[in-house]
């Protein structure tokens, strides 16, 4: 066997070598010839080879030493094909002493690689992303050492500078007459994900994170970044141990100060810092080092299917980013700059992290874990922007500045989109944006069908900047405020004044048309930074919104008590959600019944009249109808949680989310029912959620009878335009009979009377 035992020593000197060709001059196929020759050379191997990722593929040998120079730019492995294709598969290094007779080998007979045994390989990652393949191959059997793979590692991640810089030599037509493009323009790809936020949008990517740009990757003085890690080192600790005493100084210990420790002592885990100084030792910028340790724990805890070391991933990524930030100086996030067309990537994003970013720039958003953000999709609804959750993989395909069109409406990203695809795309966006001016015009029209009956619009908010939008759309209240979107961007918890101002600003924003306010709805995917519900195995079933009050009555009294302040003189309207019996009803009620009561022995204001209400959402509480009814002054539909509920099928699971339709015969006549029965007992009924704010869908709803709709504001131009070309009656005839057809849907029977009837939808 072959001993080449080297020490660290031998790695920076390759580095700065490595750094000297690569400021060097000639051609870039002349330095890449330079590189690979020094590589082989400095790992004593009689073979150096650079494979580069195109694309989606295939890998392409962009340079060598020691193999045939003519396969230059001819051989060509898919991903996961032979030893090089299962390296970028699983951007993992590969050492091998016996390299032939490995069951993945792949022969080209067009390099000449028959005469040699052994190989090691390693992927060329940056930013977790694969950009291609560094091997190096030897005539004799040699088992590598560690230190020799972490040595071709670092080489690799200052080769992955030099792909992203575009420096590689121009690749000339192969042998069938193909001319390979240039390796860092990606091909066009169509990403699949769940519609989070309808809509769509075209513009260019920019990735969601913190952090700062690695300018450098070679030491020029490896004492001075020894130094400066240190120093960033230090700071970070001192920041984060400066937010935890403050945490602890206003809120005490819980479970929030458990998870902030448990985050601070990754700070001090010593196997991570010590791989960053081994990484500087090794002739690395303290950033690139970061940065090269970063790309190691992604690689190793990826594909763990341990929550625990899932989250520890995500714990050291966005260390990572810190510590990268006060590398550079900076201790906080800064201002974020994005282009006029800016379109999110984001593994996940909180709702305040959404909130920092311009929203006159921001075109759409796509996450990679949208089941883990549906909170931020709420954020991202109220400030109309587009968004496609559960895309997995989006930011390892997505490079920054991407062209991208996003189709919230389908739930699909088109990933640097040929010509002909982007100018259709933008001339649908175009076209969209004249229809919404055109119903923006239409604000002032009458909301009333072709044959006579009015139908009242209202919008759903959650945050107060969003009541201008009552004004704007022409809506006729706010049929559903989201109390919790407040409290979800809020770093503490709001106390007692601070909601009664908050509610003070939605009465005053509404100008005295009607504000429904629906109690905390939080749990499930709607989560507070500083409360942690239990760890549900289906959270949208478990310890959520009424629940999670009438265990924890002080929040729901708290929140009661600053309403009926806010209101003072005013009509309250208050609706408690996810009501599974009326039992339920009648414990809220009667905290609502003590709060009243409270303020009027104290000599405050109280609203002018106070109605009560509740969302139906759970079926179960369907089959309880005549005694709830008797007990509130309104019902209102929630048609989201209801569907889910119904169909037993999860909307944030790609697999099912869209598998059933609101517009099943089911559904309709479930909706057809309850109609009914509030009509019965003379209480008015409402429906909010996404049906309502879809064209086809809210038609249906209006033939089943319903007069109360409440809908994103960006849908109430579309609805009042459909309805007003509607013969409510008519369709009424149509529709109802065939609630009891066995079709999966009645979708296209809605659509063709629309078509028939010159009705937009």
């Amino acid at each position: 066997m072959m001993n080449t035992e080297r020490d660290w020593v031998g790695s920076r000197q390759m580095l700065r070598q490595l750094r000297d060709v690569m400021a060097g001059g000639g051609s870039p196929a002349e330095r890449l010839d330079r590189i690979t020759r020094l590589i082989a050379e400095g790992m004593i191997a009689e073979v150096c080879s650079l494979y580069v990722l195109r694309g989606a593929g295939p890998l392409i040998l962009y340079g060598t030493e020691g193999l045939r120079k003519d396969a230059i730019f001819r051989t060509r492995l898919a991903v996961g094909e032979g030893l090089i294709g299962t390296i970028a598969e699983r951007a993992r290094a590969l050492a091998l002493a016996d390299a032939q007779n490995h069951p993945k080998f792949a022969f080209r007979p067009e390099t000449g690689e028959e005469i040699f045994q052994s190989l090691l390989g390693v992927p060329v990652l940056r930013n977790g992303r694969v950009q291609g393949v560094l091997a190096i191959q030897t005539q004799l059997a040699r088992d590598f050492t560690e230190e020799e793979v972490e040595t071709l590692e670092t080489v690799a991640m200052v080769l992955a500078e030099m792909i992203a810089a575009s420096d590689l030599p121009e690749p000339a037509a192969t042998d069938d007459g193909e001319e390979i493009t240039a390796v860092f323009e990606n091909r066009p790809e169509i990403l699949s994900g769940s519609r989070l936020n309808d809509g769509i949008a075209a513009g260019h990517a920019v990735l969601h994170g913190r952090g700062a740009a690695i300018n450098q990757t070679v030491a020029e003085d490896i004492a001075l970044e020894e130094d400066r890690l240190t120093e960033a080192v230090a700071a970070m600790q001192s920041s984060l141990d400066t937010m935890l005493e403050d945490t602890r100084r206003r809120f005490g210990t819980g479970e929030h100060l458990e998870v902030l420790d448990a985050y601070r002592m990754f700070a001090d885990d010593r196997g991570w810092l010590r791989r960053i100084r081994e990484a500087v030792q090794s002739g690395l910028t303290a950033e690139a080092a970061v940065a090269k340790v970063q790309n190691d724990s992604r690689t190793r805890l990826v594909s763990a299917a341990n929550p625990y070391l899932r989250e520890r991933l995500m714990d050291l990524d966005d260390l990572a980013y810190r510590l990268l930030q006060h590398l550079a100086g900076e201790n906080g996030r800064g201002t974020r700059n994005i282009p006029e067309d800016a379109i999110l990537v984001a593994r996940s994003i909180g709702p305040a992290e959404l909130l920092d970013y311009d929203q006159a720039r921001l075109r759409g958003l796509i996450v990679d874990e949208g089941s883990a953000t549906s909170h931020a999709a709420i954020v991202a609804k109220a400030l109309e922007i587009p968004m496609i959750g559960n895309v997995q993989g989006a930011i390892g395909k997505i490079e920054s500045n991407d062209r991208l069109l996003l189709d919230g409406d389908r739930g699909q990203v088109h990933v640097q989109p040929g010509e002909e695809v982007w100018n259709s795309f933008t001339e649908a966006v175009d076209s969209r944006a004249q229809r919404r001016a055109e119903f923006v015009a239409s604000r002032d029209l009458e909301a009333i069908t072709k044959d006579g009956v009015e139908i009242e619009l209202h919008i759903n908010v959650g945050l107060p900047m969003e009541l201008r939008s009552l004004d704007e759309a022409g809506a006729d209240g706010v049929g559903l405020c989201r109390t919790e979107i407040p409290f979800m961007v809020s770093p503490t918890f709001p106390r007692m004044d601070a909601q009664t101002r908050m509610y003070r600003e939605y009465f005053d924003a509404a100008g005295g048309k009607p504000v429904v306010f629906r109690t905390l709805d939080i749990g499930g995917d709607k989560l507070l930074p500083y409360f942690r519900p239990s760890e549900d195995d289906n959270p949208a079933m478990g310890w959520r919104a009424l629940r999670i009050a009438l265990d924890r009555p002080a929040l729901l009294r708290l929140q009661i008590r600053a309403l009926i302040r806010a209101a003072a003189g005013r009509e309250l309207r208050i609706m408690f959600p996810m009501v599974s019996e009326v039992s339920e009803l009648d414990r809220a009620r009667a905290l609502l019944d003590q709060e009243i009561d409270r303020a009027e022995s104290n000599g405050e204001t109280l609203p002018e009249s106070t109605k009560v209400g509740c969302m139906l959402e759970i079926p179960a509480l369907a089959f309880q109808l005549p005694q709830l009814l008797s007990k509130i002054d309104f019902l209102s539909v929630g048609s989201n949680d209801l569907a889910q509920f119904l169909f037993a099928s999860d909307r944030n699971n790609p697999r099912v989310a869209d598998r059933y339709d609101v517009l099943s015969p089911a559904m309709l006549q479930f909706l057809h029912s309850v109609r009914e029965s509030a009509n019965t007992a003379k209480v008015s009924v409402s429906l909010c959620g996404e049906m309502a704010g879809t064209p086809v869908e809210a038609m249906a709803l209006i033939a089943l009878g319903y007069r109360s709709l409440s809908m994103p504001p960006g849908s109430i131009g579309a609805a009042r335009v459909m309805l007003r070309a509607l013969d409510q009656g008519a369709l009424e005839k149509q529709l109802v009979p065939m609630l009891a057809s066995s079709e999966h849907s009645l979708r296209e029977h809605l659509e063709e009377f629309a078509k028939k009837h010159q009705i937009p939808i």
